[in-house]
């Protein structure tokens, strides 16, 4: 008689890590009744997880009683480089584009299917892009978001493409799994991507990424500005100030 070891997962924990799966995967607050069926958990059970994740501050629900990660996960984060702040790295870079462009310049990390702005400085002038720091933004409609799907190859933008369906945002969201490919991986071959009012009428942007000491992608830095005023010769600046800060992070860029 053979004897067979009980399942040392516990089943509360792997449902709570599900729902935050779950959350991630969408750019807006989410409601209930989509986080229980997308996580396959009865309403009840789903509800009491996010309470509880709530009172954790894991996620966060707004007064119309839709779902959103928690600040404490972004804190979380921003740990797991312990040895080095990121933001601490990045910032003198980005103040100095700030200046010698006049633009918004904004620092962001992936989470899931979207990217977070983890930090930003914008411009002292009167018209300028406001970026709301630890807002989020899906990864077709964001440069930084592009690059990251094009640096993961076809395989992970059709995964992509197929949790999301690509929803558009403007007449210009690259809304198709062919077109959004093309755009991810020319982007990626390049070294920055741009965002033509993919996102936002009237909003254009530039974004490069962030490499660490294991030569993987972990942050983006973009510049986001009114359309009319993005000029083609700041992506040099961009993509010399992600050099800068992936250096510091260790990043040694390969030979071969």
């Amino acid at each position: 008689m053979s004897e067979s070891k009980p399942e040392s997962r516990i089943q509360v924990i792997d449902r709570a890590t599900l729902l935050l799966d779950v959350i991630s995967r969408y750019s807006k607050p989410v409601k209930l009744k989509v986080l229980s069926a997308d996580a396959g958990l009865h309403p009840s059970t789903a509800h009491r997880i996010l309470h509880s994740l709530i009172d954790n501050r894991f996620v966060e629900r707004s007064s119309a009683g839709e779902y959103r990660l928690g600040q404490r996960l972004l804190q979380l984060s921003n740990r797991l480089h312990t040895d080095i702040d990121l933001r601490a790295v990045a910032m003198p870079y980005m103040e100095k584009l700030r200046d010698k462009l006049g633009e918004t310049i904004n620092l962001t990390i992936r989470e899931g299917d979207v990217v977070i702005y983890f930090e930003k400085v914008t411009p002292n002038r009167m018209m300028h892009v406001q970026q709301i720091v630890g807002s989020r933004a899906p990864l077709h409609v964001t440069g930084v978001g592009k690059l990251m799907l094009g640096m993961s190859g076809e395989q992970e933008i059709a995964g992509y493409a197929q949790r999301t369906n690509l929803p558009a945002y403007t007449r210009n969201t690259f809304n198709s799994l062919e077109t959004l490919t093309e755009e991810c991986l020319t982007s990626a071959a390049r070294g920055y991507a741009l965002d033509n009012e993919e996102a936002e009428i009237g909003v254009g942007c530039i974004g490069v990424l962030i490499y660490d000491q294991s030569n993987q992608p972990i942050a983006g830095l973009s510049l986001s500005a009114p359309i009319d005023r993005r000029r083609d010769e700041w992506v040099d600046d961009l993509i010399q100030a992600g050099k800068a800060i992936s250096e510091q992070l260790g990043y040694v860029k390969s030979s071969g």
